[in-house]
């Protein structure tokens, strides 16, 4: 059987500096009335404005060198982007695009795509979506139909649909798995690979998704022979698998995954001051030990991931004990304010507490379902 790796992080007073600074501008845009906090802000919460003003100040593009980029650490975007969603700042717009697709693009991108494309995502300019899940297929990846075929002058057609694509109905571009040769018998991860796709291209059609809330965050979108260039490959012919399984875990692990609703659970402390009975109370000390707990264990996958580490497992570990938290956090936020009369809680905590609830849902199945997630860590623990 083997271990978790969660290794310890020292106190680094670099790391505080550049906190107190992320949090003083989102302070003052905050009081501007720039933005208002709301929970989910990473999925549902966008302004391109604001994510001008973050690629300015030199706050996307962090980890990567040159092409825009400015070559800081893991540890320093882990900061960056734990403050943003503390504040429930408006950063849908670049998140995905700056926190995994950017990365691929440095890896495995041209030279000329590299030259293109990734100084606009350091200005906070250009928008990415996953092209993962696909209808009927749920959280089985290797279940993908979505197939690009190889035409004899190099380039590739591309056909299928891709489901439950966060802001692809904005994005620039698309990273797709998609199947370009037939899997080896039962080894169904054979024959798969990523394609960039420009979402402007013929044949391209997104179909927003309206869900609980009336907004429309989601979206189908479908390949109706879709010619993509020859470059538009990401990495190995085949080697989809691999690769979107280490992309998996800088999209499972993030602060994200337990501080998704952090403006929810801040705005109800403001509202209970003083006023907290017991239950409260020990509610409240629940959600925080498990916080604290979460972002230890996250914290020190970034710095895996720092040291080229790609942690798998124990991103999986954390985005299901996290989305179980998320959800807690909502549940135990309304227990808590139920010790209040409703005509005493301010507009910004009914509007913050009923955007909470209705995006909820979808926390213990984005990136993975829980049951997925279990799998994985089970078969780390040898239990399968």
């Amino acid at each position: 059987m083997n271990r978790f790796n969660f290794p310890t992080i020292k106190p680094d007073p670099a790391l505080e500096e550049l906190r107190s600074e992320v949090q003083a501008y989102l302070r003052a845009e905050k009081e501007a009335g720039n933005f208002q906090s709301e929970p989910e802000c990473w999925m549902s919460s966008s302004d391109p404005i604001f994510s001008r003003k973050m690629g300015k100040r030199g706050w996307i593009g962090m980890n990567w060198k040159g092409y825009g980029g400015h070559n800081r650490s893991a540890l320093e975007r882990y900061i960056v982007t734990e403050e943003t969603l503390r504040f429930g700042a408006p950063v849908g717009a670049h998140w995905i695009a700056d926190r995994q697709h950017a990365p691929m693009l440095v890896e495995h991108g041209t030279e000329a795509q590299k030259e293109d494309i990734l100084p606009r995502i350091a200005a906070g300019e250009c928008y990415f979506a996953i092209g993962l899940s696909e209808p009927g297929a749920g959280s089985d990846l290797a279940a993908v139909k979505t197939k690009a075929e190889k035409l004899p002058d190099g380039r590739w057609k591309l056909n299928g649909q891709k489901i439950w694509s966060s802001g692809a109905q904005h994005a620039h571009y698309m990273v797709s798995l998609v199947r370009t040769s037939p899997p080896d018998g039962r080894n169904r991860h054979v024959g798969l690979s990523q394609v960039l796709i420009d979402m402007s291209a013929e044949g391209v059609s997104v179909k927003p998704i309206t869900d609980l809330a009336g907004d429309a965050h989601f979206n189908e979108v479908t390949y109706d022979d879709v010619i993509l260039p020859a470059d538009a490959l990401l990495g190995e012919e085949g080697g989809g698998w691999k690769q979107v399984t280490s992309e998996l875990a800088m999209e499972r692990s993030g602060p994200e995954r337990f501080l998704s609703s952090y403006a929810t659970l801040e705005q109800a402390v403001i509202e209970l001051q003083g006023k907290m009975g017991s239950n409260a109370r020990a509610r409240l000390g629940l959600i925080y030990a498990n916080l604290r707990t979460l972002r230890g264990m996250s914290f020190g996958i970034a710095n895996l991931l720092e040291q080229g580490i790609s942690p798998e497992t124990e991103a999986a570990l954390v985005k299901d004990l996290g989305n179980s938290l998320e959800n807690k956090v909502t549940q135990n936020v309304r227990a808590m304010l139920s010790e209040l009369p409703m005509n005493e809680l301010s507009d910004t905590m009914k509007r913050i507490i009923n955007i909470g609830i209705l995006r909820s849902p979808p926390n213990t199945l984005r990136g993975g379902t829980s049951e997925v997630m279990r799998g994985i860590i089970a078969r780390q623990l040898g239990l399968r």
